[in-house]
């Protein structure tokens, strides 16, 4: 069984207040028990002006938010996974890099988003993440002593088959911190969050971002934890908050033995058919 604390955050554009925020909610979480804890997506810093965000993120060994992060699993004696952090990499490129706390603060693994956020939406917003954010090379697995995570970050969720790899390597639970915009979490969040716990009979765990921001951004919320068959066993609806749940993993473990797609893959070659005859 593993007690497991999830973090909804409406972060604003003042790293100080934001992680002050965020300590808090940690805090309450680990004194109703949770051992794991998980935060949204851009823990300390939603910002969406270039200038502001690039003089206000700081090189990973400089972050005063990480140091904090650290420092208070060590306090609590809990694993600590900050969704993502906005963390320069280079004078005018970010990483935008989630980070898996032990308890005795020492960063057990790193992941940088794979997939970048470049859309345009029919309400009229546009993001393009791949102006300013340096993207990922390679999906993550960390290990733990109840048991191995998939670290993913928001739009990833749109990519199935990287949380299929990731099962397949060894995953348990996937981790999906987010800040899905309004707009497409009303449409596809819940499905997507389940379809893939479904997919791979992984838990879920998705912190995430809520809420109308400094920035004007408004983002869904609804933290949710989902278990392998895809019930929701958390939702943490719109407002800013803190929830704890308990995880029975040996259900992972049931539920590929009841639904084994997971052994079922196989390599295959799409063909065009022509005629009523396949071609390579």
């Amino acid at each position: 069984m593993l007690k497991v604390g999830v973090i909804q955050l409406n972060t604003g554009n003042d790293v100080g207040s934001a992680v002050d925020t965020a300590v808090a909610y940690i805090r309450a979480v680990a004194a109703d028990g949770a051992t794991f804890i998980s935060t949204p997506e851009t823990t300390h810093l939603m910002e969406m002006d270039r200038a502001a965000v690039l003089r206000k993120a700081s090189h990973e060994d400089a972050d005063k938010g990480l140091k904090r992060f650290r420092a208070l699993a060590v306090e609590l004696g809990v694993w600590l996974h900050i969704g993502s952090l906005i963390i320069k990499v280079a004078e005018e490129k970010l990483a935008n890099r989630g980070f898996l706390i032990g308890p005795d603060g020492e960063i057990e693994a790193r992941y940088d988003k794979l997939h970048l956020f470049d859309v345009d939406l029919p309400n009229g917003e546009t993001y393009r993440e791949s102006r300013l954010y340096q993207p990922g090379e390679n999906a993550v697995l960390a290990q733990t002593p109840f048991g191995q995570l998939g670290m993913t970050i928001c739009y990833d969720l749109r990519f199935p088959y990287l949380y299929r790899q990731l099962a397949v390597a060894g995953a348990n639970i996937l981790l999906v911190p987010a800040a899905f915009t309004e707009k497409t979490g009303e449409a596809h969040w819940h499905t997507l969050l389940q379809a893939r716990a479904i997919e791979t009979g992984c838990f879920v765990i998705a912190a995430a971002q809520t809420g109308l921001h400094d920035t004007g951004r408004k983002t869904f919320g609804h933290s949710l934890i989902i278990d392998p068959w895809g019930t929701i066993l958390v939702d943490g609806g719109v407002n800013p908050g803190a929830y704890v749940t308990q995880l029975d993993l040996a259900k992972v473990a049931q539920t590929r033995q009841t639904m084994p797609s997971l052994s079922h893959g196989r390599d295959i070659r799409v063909t065009v058919s022509r005629g009523g005859v396949g071609t390579k």
